[in-house]
């Protein structure tokens, strides 16, 4: 069975090891047709804490590491311009 993988961006990383990254997904609305967005947050480990707020990056599943931990971070797409 393939490793189930996802592209967000980091919103959030005060935690130790830990980032939080928010995962849009579009879709049609079933009736109406209009391009709907939603938006998912994902507890995902960062073992060397090397994401700021803003980055681009790709998590992948792995086992549960905490209650809501289920994600480790595969790798940097592209880093923020921000300065954080």
């Amino acid at each position: 069975m393939p490793v189930k993988e996802k592209v967000g961006i980091v919103v959030s990383n005060k935690m130790q090891k830990t980032i939080v990254v928010k995962v849009e997904s579009r879709f049609p609305h079933p009736i109406y047709a209009k391009t709907m967005t939603k938006t998912k947050k994902y507890l995902a480990h960062d073992e060397m804490g090397e994401c700021n707020i803003g980055d681009q990056v790709l998590v992948q599943e792995s086992r549960p590491l905490s209650k809501r931990k289920r994600w480790t971070l595969a790798k940097v797409l592209s880093k923020s311009s921000l300065i954080s």
